[in-house]
């Protein structure tokens, strides 16, 4: 049975579209691919879907720019020229911004002020005098900031000092202050000492049993008495 002619026009439905634009183009690169073997054809074919999806065939051994500038030499064509004038407009242009920035740093810094007017120094003085104000008031947030966590820290420092003085006041008031009876084999802290800017915490150790009458304390000599260092 003779297969049907298909009438060329846009198909309307998505899916029946992409999949006929699929097949088609792999049957053209294949032809495209049967040319460059059978004639020793240089073949390149660039294609973008609807979708803007970009699909391409180049025969082996060639490039695409090859192919271009092959184009380009036997038409006398220079598909090159625009895109080349717009990237030379391109760079003309960052090279005239740069320029510009390079002289609004050097004016800023005292330079090249001799080609301005009087307005345009007037108007650079203003813009640096917003710009010093901007800068101490930056400043002068970030002394706060550290005048502040200078001020938690010292007020953290005295804090322990004091309760350190008020332990020694206890001790001076009551000589078993601190002491802890614990059956005779105890560890038990008898008060703090201070010596200028340290601070030292006294510790009773006993590691011998002992019993005394009515659980009384044992006064502990000199060998007995542990310094650790708390503070500095």
């Amino acid at each position: 049975m003779a297969r049907g002619k298909i009438q060329i026009k846009r198909i309307e439905n998505q899916t029946n579209r992409q999949v006929t634009y699929s097949k088609r183009r792999n049957g053209l690169f294949k032809k495209a691919h049967e040319l460059t073997v059978l004639c020793d054809a240089r073949v390149s074919i660039i294609m973008f879907s609807s979708s803007n999806k970009l699909h391409e065939f180049i025969s082996p051994n060639t490039t695409t720019k090859e192919i271009i500038d092959l184009y380009q030499t036997v038409s006398d064509v220079d598909v090159w020229s625009a895109h080349y004038e717009r990237m030379q407009e391109t760079k003309r242009k960052l090279l005239e911004t740069n320029r510009k920035l390079r002289t609004q740093i050097k004016q800023r810094l005292g330079e090249c002020l001799d080609e301005l007017d009087t307005q345009e120094l007037r108007s650079l003085e203003e813009e640096m005098e917003n710009t010093f104000k901007l800068v101490r008031e930056r400043k002068f947030k970030s002394l706060g900031n550290q005048i502040e966590t200078t001020k938690k820290k010292n007020k953290s420092q005295q804090d322990i000092q004091k309760n350190l003085i008020h332990e020694l006041e206890l001790r001076a008031e009551d000589p078993h202050y601190g002491l802890v009876d614990n059956g005779g084999d105890y560890d038990s802290v008898l008060g703090y000492q201070i010596e200028g800017s340290r601070a030292y915490a006294l510790r009773y150790h006993q590691n011998h049993h002992h019993h005394y009458p009515n659980h009384a304390l044992h006064a502990p000599s000199a060998s007995d008495i542990i310094t650790f260092h708390l503070l500095e």
